[in-house]
């Protein structure tokens, strides 16, 4: 066997073949002991690249002994122990005079059990006597032997690992043997050539490196979407595709106005908890609405008040929630719950877009970021991401609705929808929407619609017989469906594998 080399720039290629000439095969972990695992990966790849040796990886798990163990090989088992102090004892040991003698009281524990099971050992009243003259340690014996040869039979390993006197770990070497172009020296081999190979005629014997097309390259560690902006692009395709304009979602923190009362929304709904919702503490509260550009011509303070009407006492039909509004609860800051906020700012600047006493039809969407004050599980942050889509047109129905839902989700591969009569404050009617989840093999939610109520719409400004649809389901469940992901955590937050992120392909959520 060749020694391992001592000199970490040296030839390591040079001391494989040496090795190779006097024994073929041989074991990467016998003949070099010392080399770390890449460099002799590094040079059996140089010379297998050459046909001058072949390789193959081999793995095995290896047994090492615990602290305890190593005690065990130098002073003996428990039970050997144990019995040793009785033997010497002519008249017998108590517990307590066992204990003294042996100095430790685990040892003495574990070791009666053992002595006892082993019958080298009984009880005779309150002293312990010896039934035997001599034993066999078998477990010193066999500790030993694994020491040694870092194995044994497997049963015994078993034991010896219930009884936490043994750690096993995976050891990877190679059995190395000749190539069919074997020789104890490596042939220069020529990476280019030179015009003055080609004058001297030097290239007619040289021996050039052969091109290896199986090269993957250096990583180039490039950066990497996540699936959310992956499966977040697919939703802006599918949107844009279908007539809608992106609303600008980069407000994190909203008034109680826009979050709840333009949305019909009553100071007194759970919604509004602070067991639900996070509130701003500095500054606590927003100023009144206002405009926010100098093209911006609507009347806020005149829609202001005919949100506390409606809520007050009733307006546009609607006899209201009948309680005194608070303009104080109105204003305070809030991180958004939902993007439907947004969807409320747009549609009340849509109002003041009038073209010959008419609004235009308008199609919007936002898919961006919300906070609520959730329990923390496997599917619920935080923190999550809300895809939502708003339609301003004349003449729309409920079978509308319906209708557009299943070209909406039928864009995505999913099918046979099934809907279902919900409440929300600021839509009626409103309807959760299923569909039947193949791996699961039963209905699951998938998201939330309905039609905005006119006393959301008509405070605004916006004509009697213009109707809204209002959509919206979030980004996480139908990427986690997509990818396979069964907790959010692994999805988002400090626990999320970079790998993962790295190397998962690109999605078409109609393909599957």
């Amino acid at each position: 066997m060749a020694p391992a080399s001592t000199n970490p720039t040296g030839d390591l290629t040079s001391e494989v073949l040496q090795a190779l000439s006097k024994s073929d095969p041989v074991s990467s972990t016998d003949a070099f002991p010392g080399v770390p695992f890449e460099s002799i990966k590094a040079a059996l790849d140089r010379l297998a690249s050459r046909s001058m040796v072949a390789y193959e990886q081999v793995g095995r798990e290896e047994a090492f002994l615990e602290p305890e163990a190593e005690i065990i090989v130098s002073h003996g088992s428990h039970e050997a122990r144990v019995f040793e102090a009785v033997r010497q004892a002519l008249d017998g040991l108590s517990i307590q005079d066992l204990e003294s003698k042996i100095g430790d009281k685990t040892v003495t524990k574990l070791g009666q059990g053992k002595a006892f099971k082993e019958k080298w050992i009984k009880k005779d009243g309150a002293k312990l006597v010896a039934l035997v003259d001599s034993i066999n340690d078998v477990t010193r014996d066999q500790l030993k032997v694994i020491q040694e040869k870092r194995t044994h039979d497997a049963k015994i390993l078993a034991d010896l690992k219930k009884r936490k006197l043994l750690k096993m770990q995976k050891d990877i070497s190679f059995r190395i043997s000749k190539g069919p172009k074997f020789a104890l020296e490596m042939v220069k081999e020529e990476t280019d050539l030179t015009a003055e190979m080609l004058a001297s005629g030097a290239w007619k014997t040289a021996t050039f490196k052969p091109y290896n097309f199986k090269a993957l390259g250096a990583d180039q560690r490039s950066g990497a979407l996540h699936p959310l902006n992956k499966v977040r692009q697919e939703f802006r395709q599918i949107f844009f595709e279908m007539g809608f304009e992106e609303m600008p979602t980069n407000q994190f923190v909203e008034s109680g106005f826009w979050n709840f009362d333009a949305l019909f929304v009553p100071q007194q709904h759970p919604a509004r908890d602070l067991q639900d919702t996070f509130y701003v503490s500095d500054p606590v509260k927003a100023g009144r609405p206002a405009p926010t550009s100098a093209d911006d011509k609507h009347d806020y303070e005149a829609y202001f008040q005919n949100v506390r009407d409606v809520h007050e006492s009733g307006k546009y039909g609607s006899i209201g929630y009948r309680y005194p509004w608070s303009e104080d609860e109105s204003l305070r800051l809030v991180l958004r719950t939902h993007t439907t906020s947004v969807s409320a700012a747009m549609l009340q600047k849509l109002a003041g877009q009038r073209k010959d006493g008419r609004v235009p039809p308008a199609r919007y969407f936002s898919i961006d970021r919300v906070f609520r004050n959730e329990t923390l599980d496997a599917t619920h942050l935080c923190e999550f991401h809300q895809v939502e889509g708003v339609i301003a047109d004349y003449g729309l129905t409920l079978g509308g609705l319906m209708e557009f839902m299943d070209m909406f989700f039928g864009a995505m591969g999913v099918t046979d929808l099934r809907f279902k009569p919900a409440y929300n404050p600021y839509t009626e009617p409103s309807m959760e929407i299923f569909s039947h989840h193949k791996g699961l093999n039963k209905l699951i939610e998938i998201g939330n619609s309905g039609i905005f109520r006119p006393e959301m719409l008509e405070a605004m400004g916006l004509p009697k017989d213009m109707r809204v649809f209002g959509f919206g389901l979030s980004l996480e469940r139908p990427t986690m469906i997509k990818y396979g992901i069964s907790n959010i955590r692994e999805l988002l937050g400090h626990g999320v594998d970079l790998n993962f992120i790295q190397k998962n392909p690109a999605v078409r959520l109609d393909k599957n």
